[in-house]
């Protein structure tokens, strides 16, 4: 049996962009990309904690330090700048690896530093 586990977690993220002319995609520190362990091109899932929204799309990766997270593209329509969301990655893999899996949680304050 394959299982869907999350893999990694970016709690509370602020939106400081929204791009509708970008080709799509979010747009992430890098930092926050090397802390969760996710990687540039990779499918996540969007929650907005603000509205509910709830969306897919890929990662671009942004300038390390600057604490961007910008939504582009269709999905841009979906946020507002300032909004907080989770950002989730999940793998799929067997029974074994679900049951050993220690998945990366990160969480951010102000800034989108992280905090814990």
């Amino acid at each position: 049996m394959q299982r869907i586990m999350l893999l990694a977690k970016i709690h509370r993220a602020k939106v400081t962009g929204a791009n509708i002319e970008y080709e799509g995609s979010i747009e992430i520190d890098e930092a926050l990309l090397d802390a969760s362990g996710m990687l540039p091109f990779e499918q996540v899932q969007i929650y907005n904690i603000n509205n509910g929204n709830r969306f897919e799309t890929y990662i671009i990766k942004g300038e390390r330090g600057s604490g961007i997270i910008s939504v582009n593209g269709a999905a841009a329509r979906l946020v507002t700048i300032g909004d907080n969301l989770i950002i989730a990655s999940y793998a799929i893999m067997s029974e074994e690896e679900a049951r050993n899996l220690k998945s990366t949680i990160i969480r951010l304050g102000p800034d989108n530093k992280i905090v814990d």
